[in-house]
This record gives structure tokens, sequence and C-alpha cells, in this order.
């Protein structure tokens, strides 16, 4: 099969904790051995990555480049750090390539005016509150902690993807749209620019697994599914559902939500099947053993 897999950026940086070069090494070894299996049986891989921490972290450090620029940095930095650790855990032979990928969206998208997309490190409230103050960022509540929230525009365009088929067709593992892809949109003269936005990942990944035609479509994350009543006393997850089943169910916007509407658009596109799922069950997700499958059929 060929499998789209969406790395969480949570799951590269477990929450929480500091970002550093040694933790984000240990967790992408920990994600290279899961794909390394997906490999060894058979399977297309075709990787995507979020950048969230990372490009939050990195925004702190002064505040000298835009957001473009800066999940243009970040996707260099995790793709070289992946790539490598693939390199280690499956076959010497294999050929890889990080590719920066441009996205368009849409400059008049609402949501340059709703910024919903969770970047950075966690802080409590008085903290995020003098952050808002003084970098004039949005803050957004994220569980019982607070994050710097960011313009998530939806993907448009993939604009390097014929240099990904191209790159497929030569057996190429390839890893591209990280963090959602680099957010640009066209001026009326006909030249891109970037802009100010974090695209989420998922539906970007989303996009590319129908535009790649994709049979299957794997987000992986630092949670074992869809829960129902997440963090309540009725908290249950779905081993199964359709989109339809999941239409009727509510979601959180900066998290889970766009995981679950873009599982819900590639299964009604394609007829394939979309998983979600802990980053070390990637294998039990294909087989359907562990975490959230997302299909037509129930």
């Amino acid at each position: 099969m060929r499998i789209v897999v969406a790395l969480g950026g949570n799951a590269l940086s477990k929450r929480g904790e500091t970002l550093t070069a040694e933790g984000q090494r240990a967790s992408i070894r920990v994600a290279a051995e899961s794909l390394a299996k997906l490999l060894e049986a058979g399977h297309e891989v075709v990787i995507t990555h979020g950048n969230g921490p990372q490009v939050g972290y990195l925004a702190l450090q002064g505040g000298l480049f835009p957001l473009d620029v800066l999940g243009a940095e970040t996707d260099g930095m995790i793709g070289y750090v992946l790539q490598q650790e693939l390199d280690n855990a499956y076959e010497p032979d294999a050929k890889y390539a990080t590719l920066l990928t441009q996205i368009e969206v849409d400059p008049g998208d609402p949501a340059f005016q709703a910024p919903t997309k969770f970047i950075g490190p966690i802080y409590a409230e008085a903290e995020a509150a003098k952050l808002s103050t003084d970098r004039g960022w949005s803050i957004g509540k994220d569980g019982a902690h607070f994050r710097r929230t960011v313009p998530s525009p939806r993907p448009k365009c993939i604009l390097e993807l014929d240099v990904i088929n191209l790159l497929l067709e030569q057996k190429v593992i390839v890893i591209c749209a990280g963090g959602g892809g680099i957010p640009v949109v066209q001026k009326p003269d006909g030249t891109m620019i970037g802009v100010e936005a974090v695209i989420d990942k998922d539906h970007a990944s989303g996009l590319l697994a129908r535009e790649v035609k994709a049979d299957a479509f794997l987000m992986l994350t630092d949670v074992a599914g869809v829960f129902t009543d997440w963090g309540g006393p009725d908290e249950t997850i779905l081993r199964a559902a359709t989109p339809d089943e999941l239409a009727s169910m509510s979601f959180p916007a900066g998290s889970m939500g766009p995981k679950v509407d873009a599982a819900c658009d590639f299964a009604r596109a394609t007829g394939g099947f979309a998983a979600i799922g802990r980053l070390e069950d990637c294998m039990a997700l294909v087989q359907g053993a562990k975490g959230t499958r997302i299909s037509m059929k129930p």
C-alpha cells in the first residue's frame, strides 16, 4: 500500500517538556523505528510531520523572522534528523529526500481573523497574559495550560506536487509538507509570497494523501486515538467510525478536531482508510489493532 504518515509535532517533542536537540532526536528515533516496520512490510511510505512546538520555540528567540521562514527552518531541522534516523533504522541502501514544500492558501481565509493553531511551549496563565501583552500574541487554552495561537488557513494547492511524484516514481522515501507546508499566497501579479501562519499539518497531509493517491492515511500523535468525553468521566476510545458518525460529534479545534476532519475528508474522497493513534503503534494502526480507524464502511 501507499501510505501517507503524518507525525504530530507533540509526538516528536513530548508535551510539557523543554525542547532540546537530544530530546527531539530521541523522539524522532522512536518514530523512525516505527516507520521502519512499515517499510520492512513492503509499504510505500510518504512522511509528513508537525512543527508546532519547534516553530513556537524559535519564535520565542527574538522574533526576527516571520512564521513562514521559521516553518522552513524547522522543516530542515526535523527532516534532517528524521532522514538520518530512518537511515539508521532501515535498509541502508534506501533513498531519502527531505523536500521544503510550499502550500498555497487563500489570503481571505477566515482563519486569519480567528487564530486557533497552537504553537510553542505551554504556559501558566500569568505568563501567557504577559506574553500576550508584551508581544501582541493571541493566546488560547490548551487543556489545563495556555499556549500561543496563530492563524491556520486551509491548504489549497501543493506547489511541489510534481516534484514529489517524480521522487516517488524513483522509489525515494519522501519527507515533505513539514509543519503543514510553508504557507504562501499568490499576489495580484502572479508571484508568491510567504504569510504569517502555520497550516494545520493534518489538513495539509490529507491533501497530500489525496493528491498522491494514497491507500491509507495515518496520523500519529501522543494519544491512543479519538475519544468521546475526552478528559471526562465517560472518556471512551472510538475504535472505528464512519465520517457520518463523527460528523455528529464535537472535537477541540486546536488539536483533535483537524485530525478528525482530515480523516473524514480522506475517507470520503478516496474510499481508503485513515487512522489516528500513538506514534509507536503505527503498524498496529494499519492492521486495525489499535487507534481509531475512519472509513466509509463501519
